[in-house]
């Protein structure tokens, strides 16, 4: 490993661009205009032109979404601990993982106190995740200076994912939950119109093993990826609440035009994960590119 590689990995280095993206975040907003800085994030990510007056991809459909859609409801739905009370809403209590705790202050919290597994996640980030496998490998200090980086940012700034802007600031720390892979399988719904549609599966996140394989409503692979291309060759069984799985998808999904339900599997028993209305910031990286035309066809959108 070269040592811009080993800076980056380190915590001064994950630190320091924590850092200059809180910087950013005051700065970028005051300087561009959602709509210039939209249009610049697609062409940086397609060197195209954006056409905001007839999206046809669902990249371009994405840019479109967050400059037209604010309901408030996505808002909540997009704070990861704001979100429980709209799961609850929905009739789906029994998907929620267990709090151990949620503070605005990352001084506030009792690592004593905590069991020897758990996860951290900021409520107003995307990324902003600690899974401690082994407390006694963590790092207190170093920690909660990340936490309190991470609840100086407004990650809305770059792509204008405008659900981020206003969210509260806090940490909410969950029970670690771990599948039968070692890990935790992601099962992503997307979800146009009030139905499912699609699957993404995520499988070895956080690891060079990492795969996204897409599958329909039947279970079927699908011959495309996201960012990464798909892999034939990782056969992942049905798993055994999937009809349930697109039934809760269905439920929670029906007030947006779009968004992407990630749910887990966990020894038979389906939880919740979050739910997402720009994933990847709407950055066109299907692979192929032209599932970005095939997939936003799927998205009847409704400008008035």
């Amino acid at each position: 490993m070269g040592f811009k590689s080993a800076l980056k990995s380190s915590f001064i280095g994950k630190y320091l661009v924590s850092e200059y993206h809180v910087l950013l975040s005051k700065l970028m907003p005051k300087l561009i205009s959602d709509e210039k800085a939209v249009k610049k994030y697609y062409k940086q990510r397609s060197g195209k032109e954006l056409d905001l007056s007839n999206p046809q991809t669902f990249s371009q459909k994405q840019q479109w979404y967050k400059l037209n859609a604010k309901d408030p409801l996505m808002q909540q739905a997009a704070d990861k601990y704001a979100v429980r009370a709209y799961i609850k809403a929905c009739g789906h209590e029994e998907l929620l993982n267990d709090l151990l705790g949620v503070y605005e202050n990352p001084d506030d919290i009792d690592f004593d106190a905590l069991p020897n597994r758990f996860v951290m996640k900021a409520a107003h980030g995307s990324g902003f995740n600690i899974i401690v496998k082994d407390k006694s490998q963590l790092n207190i200090a170093q920690t909660k200076k990340m936490l309190k980086s991470w609840l100086r940012q407004d990650i809305s700034w770059s792509g204008r994912e405008w659900v981020y802007k206003e969210m509260p600031r806090r940490i909410v720390i969950e029970k670690y939950l771990e599948d039968d892979s070692g890990g935790l399988k992601d099962f992503k719904f997307f979800c146009f119109n009030g139905k499912p549609s699609i699957m993404q599966l995520e499988v070895g996140r956080y690891t060079n093993q990492n795969t996204r394989n897409f599958y329909d409503m039947e279970w079927n692979l699908l011959p495309f990826g996201k960012e990464l291309p798909h892999n034939p060759d990782i056969d992942i069984p049905k798993p055994v609440r999937f009809e349930q799985m697109k039934q809760i998808a269905t439920d929670l999904c029906k007030p947006f035009q779009f968004v992407r339900v990630d749910l887990y599997e966990v020894k038979e028993k389906v939880y919740f994960g979050e739910l997402t209305f720009f994933p990847a910031g709407g950055a066109p990286d299907f692979v192929p590119s032209e599932y970005d035309k095939i997939v936003g066809d799927m998205w009847e959108l409704k400008t008035e």
